[in-house]
Parts: structure tokens; sequence; C-alpha cells
């Protein structure tokens, strides 16, 4: 076979934000150069391969089955480049990109992260919020703790800690006022705080199923404001606005130290569980092993001083 000459480097970059857009427009954008510019080196390619890339309508272009499969292929690639010249930068440390929900970094993890750094000083750890799946390709993640009902494909996914829900208030809400909290039906003289985690979520409780399961029937399960964060309307708990759904590894701190209370006893299980999941295969990450056991090992001592 006739060896080929290398490809040109500005020619794939140009082509692989392309496609990623599918806009010459804003390929040039990102870039930093012309849309006639990333017209030619497109070309250029498209000549050095010999095939098609793009099918050119009139202020559209739409990726020819050549073309879909080399960007997924290049997508890969720059990727662990970029990734590679970050890490680079900073050769003498190891650096780890954590993605989690932020109610378990603010609730769970930011209180116990300074054990992790007592034992592990030379790993530098980037913790980034969010809850869609991880890009542990182009978005750099190296783990992510996820909340959801496992099932994860064409990832590493270990459960970390089952997540069961009960009712949880500020102390004051709970004990002072005109309407203590003694039995469920109480509650109908307070304000539910609901979240969208349980929202089409089967086997994940909400405020019908927990007072369905209390036997609460003069209870309106529907009022109260809904917040799209389970970290907010537990905050707003912890303020004294009403009574939220805690999950328990996310209230955990507040109730040792004193802010949330539990009214109740009544626990439901969650369908939900906390996840960590990382990407299948590819050259280990130093630092990921350790910092996975240390995780382990912190789920597992529960309620420890901290």
């Amino acid at each position: 076979m006739k060896p080929r000459h290398p490809a040109p480097l500005n020619a794939l970059r140009a082509f692989e934000a392309a496609a990623r857009h599918l806009s010459f427009q804003a390929a040039a954008a990102e870039l930093f150069v012309t849309p006639a510019a990333i017209s030619h080196q497109v070309k250029r390619l498209e000549a050095h391969l010999g095939v098609t890339l793009f099918h050119r309508g009139h202020r559209v272009v739409e990726l020819s089955e050549q073309g879909a499969a080399l960007a997924a292929s290049l997508g890969e690639v720059f990727a662990q480049l970029d990734l590679a010249l970050d890490r680079a930068t900073a050769p003498g440390a190891a650096h780890l990109r954590v993605s989690t929900l932020e109610s378990f970094a603010a609730k769970w993890l930011a209180p116990r992260l300074h054990r992790f750094h007592r034992d592990c000083p030379e790993l530098k750890l980037r913790i980034e919020t969010g809850n869609d799946p991880a890009d542990f390709v182009r978005g750099g993640i190296d783990i992510a703790i996820r909340y959801g009902p496992g099932g994860y494909t064409d990832v590493v996914a270990e459960r970390l800690m089952d997540a069961p829900v009960f009712p949880v208030c500020a102390p004051a809400l709970a004990h002072d006022g005109p309407h203590p909290l003694r039995t469920p039906d109480d509650l109908r003289h307070h304000t539910l705080l609901h979240d969208d985690s349980a929202t089409d979520r089967p086997g994940v409780p909400d405020w019908p199923a927990w007072l369905h399961a209390a036997g609460a029937k003069r209870v309106d399960a529907t009022h109260g404001p809904v917040f799209d964060s389970i970290y907010l309307a537990q905050e707003a708990a912890t303020a004294g606005h009403g009574i939220a759904l805690g999950v328990a590894p996310l209230v955990e701190e507040d109730l040792q130290r004193g802010r949330l209370v539990r009214p109740f006893g009544l626990t439901l299980p969650n369908a939900y569980a906390l996840w960590v999941v990382r990407p299948d295969g590819g050259r280990p990450h130093p630092g990921a092993d350790a910092f996975c056991e240390w995780l382990k090992a912190e789920a597992s001592v529960g309620n420890s001083e901290k």
C-alpha cells in the first residue's frame, strides 16, 4: 500500500469544528478565522482523503457518511489531545476532575474534603457540578458522582450510597409556634417544599407518596413552592421556610449540626441512589483509584464526626 502523507492538522481541526457545529461560520468563530478559511481547509482535507465530507446546500451543510464517521473519531482524538496538553502544563502535580450534583458537592463532599487533602496532598482536585451525563472525552471529566437509577451504559458504575427519603425542617418549625409537628396531619398547617428530583421518576418518593405512606389524609400534597434542585429545597428548609423531603446523604451534615431535624420517623426507600461513574477502558488516571476508595470509605463511615 502506498503510504499516505500525514493529514494536515489545521484542516483536521477546521473540519472537526465545522462538523460539531454543522456550520462553517460557527467553526470560524471558535477558531478565530474566517468562514472562507474553514471552507478552504475542509476542501483541502477532502482532496487529501479523496472523499466528500460535507453535502453543501444553500446556507446549510450536512455530514456525509464518511464525514460523520471521521467527525466521531476526531472528536475523541482532539479531546484526548487537549486533555493531555492541559495536564502537561503542570507536570509536577496530578489533577483530577470530578463532576457531581450541586447538593452532593455542598452538603456531603465539601465538609469531608479536608481529610482527602490531608491524605493525598499531591492530588489537585477540580470539583464541577451538574447532573447531565458526564462527558469523559470532550469534557475531560475523570470521575462523576451521579444521583440516578443505575443501569449506566458504556461506563463503569459503582453504587456509592443508598438515598432514602424523609421529611426535614428547621428545629424551630418542628417544635415551636402555634402548630408544632406531632403527627403527619399537622403538616397541613405548614408549607411543603417540593423539588423536581421525583418528577416522572418511578420509585423516587415525593410528597404524595410520603403522605400516603404516613396515613396523612388531611394534607394537600400539592401545595407549596417547587424548586428545580434538591439542594435549593433543602436550603429553604434549613432557613425555616417549610418542610422538605430530605435525601439521607444530602441532609446528614445539617442533621448532625442541628440545622435540620426529622419531625417524623417514617423513611421511604428510593429507587435512585448515588453512583460513582468512570470511563470504561482507556488509560488509568493517577489518583482516581485513590479518590474512589476514599469516597467508599467515607460513605461507609456514615455519621462520623467531621
